[in-house]
């Protein structure tokens, strides 16, 4: 009878702990929100589930955890490295087990140098390398802008232009409902616009070109509903 006892709260207790794991899994799961800081990423290595990929023609992209002191979340960053100059030449990280149709998606960024460019960009409702949406602020141009990105041709459908500083921790942010995309800078609002070339779920990710040596820090996206 002890021994009976004793078994059943034992049972108990793991199933107190599973129900408690549950719980905790649903809350993570319903509320649509995940969040990349890379504090805890192998150091000179691409971040666990995420793919280095190429839009247009170069090498393809070096991608790799890196400590950086000035971070938001210190101590680590993701890096684009390669100073490739190739113009048309696009690196991705792809975030892979991600999908996503509308979502708010953020992360922070400094741009390091770039001779050709210094673009940092947010790729969503990504089909492949070739096909996906980017919203990227550029410090040599001083402008921001949204594209779609189609077999490899990227078309520009809206943007501003204001100044964008190098080497200072910036925040970019695009939320999508349907065709309909606000684009954010700074946690303000730069321009709203509307397109309907992409209108599935698709993966995420972060883009850079050409020469542009990128630190980027906190990745955050949400789920913002199915209508």
């Amino acid at each position: 009878m002890i021994l009976s006892s004793h078994c059943h709260r034992v049972s108990a207790i793991y199933l107190l702990a599973w129900m408690s794991a549950l719980s905790a899994t649903t809350v993570l799961a319903q509320s649509g929100q995940r969040a990349w800081n890379f504090d805890h990423d192998p150091i000179g290595r691409m971040p666990a589930n995420f793919a280095s990929a190429l839009t247009g023609t170069g090498t393809t992209g070096r991608w790799e955890v890196m400590t950086d002191e000035s971070a938001p979340s210190p101590p680590n960053v993701l890096a684009q490295t390669s100073i490739d100059r190739t113009d048309y030449r696009f690196p991705l990280a792809i975030a892979e087990d991600t999908s996503y149709k509308n979502l708010a998606l953020s992360a922070k960024f400094k741009t390091i140098s770039g001779k050709v460019d210094q673009g940092a960009g947010l790729v969503f409702r990504l089909k492949d390398n070739d096909n996906y949406y980017i919203m990227r602020a550029n410090a040599l141009e001083d402008n921001f802008r949204l594209y779609h990105v189609v077999k490899g041709r990227r078309v520009q459908f809206a943007g501003t232009k204001f100044k964008v500083t190098s080497n200072t921790w910036h925040q970019i942010k695009v939320e999508a409902r349907g065709n309909e995309f606000k684009c954010f800078y700074d946690g303000q609002l730069k321009f709203a616009a509307k397109d309907d070339t992409f209108k599935d779920a698709g993966k995420i990710g972060l883009w850079t070109k050409a020469d542009s040596v990128i630190h980027f820090d906190d990745l955050a996206v949400e789920h913002l509903g199915d209508k």
